[in-house]
């Protein structure tokens, strides 16, 4: 395949990325450290946060940097999976970047490699770099992709980090012990800088890596907390804290824009990560609380009104995140009666996908399904298979060819609330498809 250059699109790169290595995952530091050296990456701005975990790390990304931003910093974000355009993975205040600047990423990074081999990701990866040092930022928050300890972000010594909510999750790569997932997901922390998890039962194994590197971890429901009331919540530390500027507690804090009340949990952990960087960065509870407010994260409990349908969108894909979503649910059954959903589901092979289906079976009246047509995608038969499993009985399941076909039916069905859950590309497919645009990208010429 022919190497693309500046004429051509950032799809045509993107294509040819994925073709560049014989393999879409392989962990290790060694490819990208050689060419992240070479062109000086390894410092994208004077400070980074590493944030990891199994679930809830997009939302604290989000929810870093619209505090962040708030504040008045010039913030960078790497994320990843993205949902329906590559830019998403690499945003500057929230905003994601253009096409140009990207494929002059990716052309720096092309001429830099040599015969390194790198796979999509790493990549990626280095793209964000390269544009966040370019653009001579204040902060940097990069999202793990898979596991910590190997993954290609991990090549930067991160001056704080967040471990999230630990689940087991791709267990090919990082196998089905929670408590070696917890320890590859501590890779990101570097000694005497801060850390902080929030997990409310992270696995022992969490603070035993962090002893013994001398990490100075903080942990959700040990070292600090939040309390609700109908109104608002409020933010404290259980122990005396060394070195933080920030004042606390932080009391009438708003809840944030995010849906679902795991959020908070993710909110508080965010507000204690940036009060032990509050000698880096200068961030106040205003900040906090506009932050707050004004946080999205597309394709997370995320509603769309169609026409008369209610349509609610998750990117839900393994055991812990369908309890998140099931718990919403939950929540939203109290409020109204009768709410029963068409559920628009499809899931990758490598998943545990029964118990994901067994909590969300409940809230649902007829399930379509279809083949996601990618690598690990899950066929029909094996879908239905599953949801017969569940208990769910072959009148109540729809065969589509494609998620595209499954919108297709559902907007034209009797129901009025609609559930698309499963996968990042279930959600991705299904937005295309209804042409629902949840990303605003600037696509200003950035060369000559």
């Amino acid at each position: 395949m022919t190497i693309p250059n500046r004429q051509s699109s950032l799809t045509d790169w993107v294509d040819w990325l994925l073709q560049l290595h014989a393999q879409e995952i392989d962990l290790g530091l060694d490819r990208i450290r050689l060419v992240a050296d070479a062109m000086q990456l390894t410092k994208p701005a004077p400070v980074v946060i590493s944030v990891a975990g199994t679930n809830g790390k997009g939302s604290s990304v989000a929810l870093l940097v619209a505090i962040l931003k708030a504040a008045g910093h010039q913030v960078g974000a790497y994320t990843s999976p993205h949902i329906q355009f590559f830019n998403e993975r690499i945003q500057i205040n929230g905003t994601p970047v253009s096409d140009y600047l990207i494929i002059d990423a990716f052309i720096a990074i092309e001429a830099a490699r040599a015969e390194t081999k790198l796979t999509y990701f790493e990549f990626s990866t280095l793209a964000a770099l390269y544009l966040f040092k370019r653009a001579q930022l204040d902060v940097v928050v990069l999202e793990v992709g898979l596991g910590g300890r190997l993954d290609a972000v991990n090549i930067v010594d991160a001056d704080a980090a967040l471990i999230t909510a630990i689940d087991i999750d791709h267990v090919d790569w990082l196998g089905s012990d929670r408590s070696v997932i917890a320890t590859e997901k501590a890779g990101i922390m570097r000694c005497a800088k801060p850390a902080i998890c929030s997990d409310v039962a992270p696995p022992a194994s969490l603070m035993a890596y962090a002893n013994d590197k001398l990490v100075p971890l903080s942990q959700f429901k040990v070292d600090f907390d939040l309390q609700i009331n109908d109104q608002a919540w409020s933010f404290k530390w259980l122990k005396e804290q060394d070195s933080v500027q920030l004042v606390c507690p932080l009391d009438d804090l708003p809840f944030p824009a995010l849906k679902g009340e795991f959020q908070l949990n993710n909110a508080a952990g965010v507000i204690a990560l940036l009060s032990k960087l509050s000698s880096l960065l200068q961030v106040d509870s205003h900040a906090i609380k506009l932050g707050l407010r004004q946080v999205s994260h597309p394709g997370r409990l995320q509603s769309i009104e169609l026409g008369s349908q209610s349509w609610l969108v998750d990117v839900a894909h393994n055991p812990q995140s369908a309890l998140a979503l099931a718990s919403y649910l939950q929540q939203q059954q109290a409020e109204r009666i009768e709410l029963e959903y068409l559920c628009l589901f499809s899931v990758l092979s490598d998943k545990d996908a029964l118990p994901m289906v067994e909590k969300i079976a409940p809230f649902v009246s007829r399930w379509v399904i279809a083949d996601l047509q990618i690598p690990r995608a899950t066929s029909v038969e094996a879908l239905r298979a599953l949801l017969n499993r569940a208990g769910i009985e072959n009148s109540n399941i729809i065969i589509k060819k494609s998620m595209a076909d499954a919108a297709a039916y559902a907007k034209i069905s009797s129901e009025t609330d609609v559930l698309v859950w499963g996968s990042f590309f279930t959600v991705s497919q299904v937005l295309a498809s209804l042409a629902v645009n949840t990303t605003v990208l600037k696509t200003e010429k950035a060369h000559g």
